[in-house]
């Protein structure tokens, strides 16, 4: 009796798990079926269902009409068993297999959500530039006056600062999400540390004088000392944490900047700096958030100091991705002191390039652009018009081609070497600044690989950069351009291409 409940019992389980094995499939061919259009193809879904449905009939028989044992039914109801492992552990390979697609498809989209961020900060940085170029250099033209009566003189600098205040904020904008991206490439070069705090000083030292700041700085055990790392980026992060200082500091407060040794982590040096002012201080329940992005303490220092809340956050960020740590002490009232410190790799200094020393002594009798023709190549007709005035200044001639294609014909049409340079806009009508530096490049002219070709474009993200290069510019200057700078970068090119060309001419 007991034998005959257990074998009925295992027929009656069997049936009842094979029917919820049925159920289950329909729902999963269903959920499967919605995924894609299968189109005649469905009907292999319809096969497990038939079999299973004629496996419950086999049960149903045997249970009615039949007359099982222990074996038969062992057999009936291992065989629902099976089924349901079978089909359990494919429902949790679909699962799977749908969760990584579905991975898949979120990283493209985040892909392609960056890539068009990227692609609209680099079109809104070029557009916010554009104009400014063009009034930062009309702004250092009209300087260059000595007939400015003082009044005008006064209005033409602040207006001459307001824009550089300006382009300041679109860079912040623009590392923020380059640091916060993971997209920030810091370059590696060797510098003097103790130049680059005179650099700071410099600047700094003139910005307390305006405000009537009393400006100190000190080093300790660090003259002589060469690094390798991304000076420009150091040096952004200092300014931006002096910036600070200076910004929130009254009339006749004071502004230190101190720099020091302060141990080694492996092979690299810890440098500390540290600024501290007197200023209006911080309140210590706003501390913890005084690094992060767009976070003011109050609306009234704002309107009285300015600043958009963005440098102290990008400060903290070039930090960290110079493997670097930020802190800051402060007191309502009575000024902050923030300290910096970052690990870079001890360098011996750099050889001597005796030839950009020559070059630099030769300016002394005279600019060593002085009767050089270059090719300048911009859409913008007043941002050519302040570039070839500039080039005028320093004795160079300048020839004007309005795009790419233009700029390619004026250089294929003209004698080998008519050029000492190009200076090349990226975004142009009819032929873009890329294609032409290409299509220069693969001409078989002599000169076609040595010809400098320097890029100066309001295009300045990391990718633009390493896009230029690939397209055989030898160096990338972003607008609004400093003018020193240009010209500096336009004798350095010049002359390597002069020297190269002298000994490719010389006997093997």
């Amino acid at each position: 009796m007991i034998l005959s409940v257990i074998i009925y019992g295992m027929i009656a389980l069997g049936s009842a798990l094979m029917v919820y094995n049925i159920y289950s499939y329909v729902r999963y061919a269903r959920a499967i079926r919605g995924k894609a259009d299968w189109g005649k193809e469905l009907r292999v879904l319809h096969i497990p269902i038939i079999l299973l449905v004629m496996f419950l009939f086999g049960y149903l028989a045997v249970g009615i009409f039949g007359k099982p044992d222990i074996i038969i039914s062992g057999i009936l109801f291992g065989g629902s068993i099976f089924v349901f492992l079978i089909f359990w552990v494919l429902q949790r390979i679909t699962k799977k297999i749908q969760a990584t697609e579905q991975l898949k498809a979120s990283l493209t989209a985040a892909e392609e959500n960056s890539r068009l961020k990227s692609s609209l900060l680099s079109s809104v940085s070029h557009e916010m530039r554009t104009p400014m170029n063009a009034v930062l250099g009309l702004n250092a033209m009209a300087l260059k006056d000595p007939s400015l009566s003082p009044g005008t003189r006064e209005s033409i600098e602040k207006s001459q600062a307001s824009a550089r205040h300006l382009l300041q904020l679109i860079d912040n904008v623009l590392d923020i999400n380059d640091t916060g991206a993971g997209s920030m490439t810091l370059k590696n070069s060797v510098f003097s540390l103790p130049v680059l705090i005179e650099h700071i000083n410099d600047m700094i030292s003139i910005r307390c004088a305006e405000k009537d700041l009393v400006y100190e700085s000190g080093r300790a055990g660090l003259d002589g000392t060469y690094y390798s790392g991304d000076e420009t980026q150091l040096m952004r992060l200092l300014l931006l944490l002096l910036d600070n200082a200076v910004k929130f500091t009254d009339a006749g407060g004071r502004v230190s900047f101190t720099a020091e040794h302060a141990g080694r982590k492996g092979e690299k040096d810890a440098l500390r700096f540290a600024v501290s002012d007197t200023g209006v201080g911080i309140d210590a329940r706003f501390l913890p958030h005084i690094f992060d992005v767009l976070t003011r303490e109050d609306s009234s220092s704002t309107d009285r100091f300015g600043g958009s809340g963005l440098g102290l956050s990008l400060a903290k960020r070039i930090a960290a991705q110079m493997d670097g740590e930020i802190s800051v002490q402060s007191e309502k009232g009575k000024g902050s002191i923030f300290t910096v410190t970052v690990f870079l790799e001890p360098s011996a200094p750099p050889p001597v390039d005796f030839d950009a020393a020559g070059a630099a002594a030769d300016k002394s009798d005279g600019s060593a652009l002085a009767g050089k023709r270059i090719l300048v190549v911009e859409d913008l007709e007043i941002n050519a018009e302040i570039i070839i005035d500039l080039l005028e200044m320093e004795g160079a001639e300048a020839d004007h081609a309005e795009n790419g294609q233009v700029a390619v014909d004026k250089f294929s049409s003209s004698e080998p070497w008519s050029y000492a340079a190009v200076l090349m806009d990226l975004r142009m009508p009819v032929m873009d600044g890329l294609t032409a530096a290409r299509r220069i490049r693969q001409s078989d002219r002599a000169d076609a690989a040595l010809v400098p070709i320097i890029a100066l474009t309001a295009n300045n993200l990391d990718e633009d950069i390493k896009n230029t290069s690939e397209a055989g510019m030898n160096a990338h200057l972003a607008k609004p351009v400093d003018s020193d700078l240009l010209i500096n970068t336009l004798q350095k090119f010049i002359s390597a291409a002069e020297k190269a060309e002298r000994q490719r001419g010389l006997p093997g």
